[in-house]
């Protein structure tokens, strides 16, 4: 197993992806491929006492930012550590690819570069939402318009996913609205409810309000990426309000202080339900290869954490199911054109 880690573009990087990193070398079997400006890498291994020698570094320094259009990997930043670690995994160089980088550039290259799963319409990020049981949301901000097919594929994406890595039989799929009824939404979940009913190799419970998302409604759920980033940022936030909350409650004084530390194991459980950093990273599922997207503020844990899901979800097979499930299309010559345009809004939008 090889895992190709782009180094540059997060708000921590490089220093933490390579910490990261190094760590996941000490925890996983898997070789290791870093992408980035080798001299700053091997500054920081030297000032962390690192030995880097289980690695390999391509040098690369230039940086896609956060604020560089989705098809800056593409065209003006052809050097950049994203394009050379997506171009590394598209001719076979490594077998997975983790970034904390900008990303709209990522999934534009992703497509792009490494391209989709043969019939795959529309590739989609899938986040772990921080529920009990854990809930898939895809998408969770790519693709800020959608069609009925396109959720169609996103649902049969996550069942998929969540059988292959969570053991899930038949997982359920839930339509995010704004009403349970099925006359509910706009005309996108009208038909999208039609077509997820009728899909035979789906378990449709129907649609999913929002405030029924924490309380075990269904195993994955879809929507179009910009509400899906919405629901997952506000998720995150109320994360972080209550931890932040709860922290002040047994701060208050002595005999509060002493109650904390009587149930601090319990305490920790639920602080690593609501840590970003304990999940790493999300896949984009629809790309013919494993690309996990970490979260651009990811430190040395969440690249950890991104790494031992990239191995994970290189070994599971998702990508061959998915590509067994889905209907192959013969592109007309003016698709890749399109994609670039249709990317560019899509990300440049998120």
């Amino acid at each position: 197993m090889i895992v190709i880690v782009d180094c540059m573009g997060g708000d921590k990087a490089p220093l933490e992806v390579v910490k990261g990193a190094y760590a996941a070398s000490l925890e996983y079997n898997a070789n290791f491929i870093l992408v980035g400006d080798k001299a700053e890498i091997l500054r920081i291994a030297d000032e962390e006492g690192y030995d880097l020698r289980r690695f390999d570094i391509v040098d690369a320094p230039v940086t896609v930012e956060m604020t560089d259009p989705p098809l800056a990997v593409m065209k003006a930043k052809k050097d950049s550590s994203m394009n050379v670690a997506l171009t590394m995994l598209a001719e076979g160089k490594g077998d997975a690819l983790v970034s904390t980088g900008n990303t709209g550039a990522l999934f534009t290259g992703a497509t792009l570069i490494v391209r989709k799963i043969k019939g795959i319409k529309r590739p989609a990020i899938a986040s772990i939402l921080p529920m009990t049981p854990p809930v898939l949301l895809l998408d969770s901000g790519a693709n800020i318009s959608v069609t009925p097919a396109y959720l169609e594929q996103f649902a049969i994406m996550g069942s998929i996913y969540m059988h292959k890595i969570y053991g899930l039989s038949a997982p359920r799929i839930g339509l995010l609205n704004n009403g349970a009824e099925e006359t509910k939404g706009t005309e996108l979940q009208l038909e999208a409810y039609k077509l997820l009913s009728e899909s035979p190799s789906l378990n449709f419970v129907g649609n999913i309000e929002a405030n029924m998302v924490p309380k075990d409604a269904c195993d994955v759920l879809v929507t179009d990426g910009f509400t899906g980033n919405i629901l997952l940022k506000s998720i995150e936030g109320m994360g972080k309000l209550m931890l932040r909350t709860m922290k002040d409650i047994f701060f208050t004084n002595i005999k509060a202080k002493f109650s904390a530390l009587l149930i601090k194991k319990k305490l920790d459980e639920v602080k690593a339900v609501f840590d970003p950093n304990e999940y790493g990273g999300a896949p984009i599922l629809g790309i013919a290869k494993p690309v996990i997207k970490a979260h651009g503020s990811s430190n040395a844990k969440a690249v950890k954490n991104a790494i031992r899901q990239a191995i994970a979800y290189a070994e599971s097979g998702v990508i061959y199911s998915i590509a067994r499930e889905t209907k192959l299309f013969a592109p007309s010559p003016s698709v890749k054109a399109e994609e670039e345009k249709t990317l560019a809004v899509n990300a440049s939008e998120k």
